[in-house]
């Protein structure tokens, strides 16, 4: 049986932790769906289309990773991927928590799909989305938080 993983996110925008974590994770499964949430009560900075091209020109040299787009539950869109597993990245003991509080009640909602954590490697660990986002805002530079090619300025 092919081992699927999907790796919700809102990515908004992608950064150099989310690579990690994919990177990495790529060696482990047969094939890795960055699944891009759409939530249309949520304003998000960079359009859905924008997001999905970054995604792929960053994963664009690895075959066993595609990009899709959902709304509704992540749970739900795992069953219709045939996924069996949920990726998800943490960059600290603070992350935790919530993860496995949401962790928990997929398994409740899903048996038969399991969460498998990674740590993001430690020079990742403090960049999250939503500081990069107040940068971008506010004209800041973060390239040094994004991967390579992505300009959020364009």
């Amino acid at each position: 049986m092919k081992r699927i993983a999907v790796f919700p996110g809102s990515f908004d925008p992608i950064t150099k932790g989310h690579e990690n974590v994919v990177q990495r994770a790529s060696g482990l499964f047969d094939e890795i769906i960055v699944a891009i949430g759409v939530n249309t009560t949520k304003a998000s900075l960079f359009s859905t289309e924008t997001r999905l091209h970054w995604i792929k020109q960053v994963f664009a040299a690895n075959p066993n990773v595609r990009v899709e787009t959902y709304e509704g539950m992540t749970i739900d869109f795992c069953k219709k991927q045939n996924a069996q597993y949920l990726l998800r990245g943490l960059r600290s003991g603070g992350d935790f928590e919530y993860e496995r509080t949401i962790a928990q009640m997929n398994r409740y909602m899903n048996s038969g799909i399991e969460t498998v954590i990674l740590f993001t490697d430690p020079e990742y660990a403090a960049i999250n989305s939503t500081v990069v986002r107040e940068i971008i805002r506010n004209k800041g530079r973060v390239d040094r938080f994004v991967p390579e090619g992505i300009d959020v300025y364009a």
